[in-house]
């Protein structure tokens, strides 16, 4: 018999008890992008990976400023923030040649928000074929690769795509 193995998913298993704060304010402000898995940081917005991925390489495509609702931002940084979604999606086409892509926003924990108190963006790269038996059988989904190794080809994606747009900028 073979065996998987997701070591981070036990977090979320056990319902590890919530960090204080906000998650995405809390790794924004420090200097460890890679710890915290921040792929690329651009002015008004950063991209970092989904610690729970529905797949393989789900980004997640943030204000800097905390709000819980697209309607509270302004003309501009929705603007900013959209550009990096469209960021997110060249370099997911170009890192890992994904056939489809899911992209959205769910306001609310009744629209199935997570993490309500901070706006993002949800970028899922998909593939013909990419759902199977296992989250119907097991409730487990399989990713096959590890965070550290996809937040490395997309922060490289992101830097040789888009020099221009990189912000050291903790908004």
């Amino acid at each position: 018999m073979e065996r998987l193995y997701a070591p981070w998913r036990i977090e979320y298993i056990l319902g590890k008890e919530k960090e204080p704060g906000c998650v995405f304010c809390n790794r924004i402000a420090s200097d460890e992008d890679d710890k915290n898995l921040i792929v690329h940081r651009a002015k008004g917005a950063f991209t970092i990976m989904n610690k729970f991925p529905y797949s393989n390489g789900h980004l997640l495509v943030c204000p800097f400023r905390h709000v819980a609702d697209v309607c509270d931002l302004d003309e501009q940084e929705n603007s900013l923030l959209l550009q990096e979604v469209v960021r997110a999606i060249k370099v997911l086409r170009d890192v890992m040649k994904p056939t489809g892509l899911n992209v959205g926003i769910n306001l609310g924990e009744d629209a199935g928000a997570g993490i309500e108190e901070h706006l993002h963006y949800h970028v899922v790269p998909r593939w013909r074929g990419d759902t199977n038996v296992m989250p119907v059988l097991a409730d487990v989904k399989v990713i096959p690769e590890h965070f550290l190794s996809t937040s490395r080809k997309l922060r490289d994606g992101f830097r040789r795509l888009f020099q221009d747009s990189a912000s050291g900028d903790k908004e």
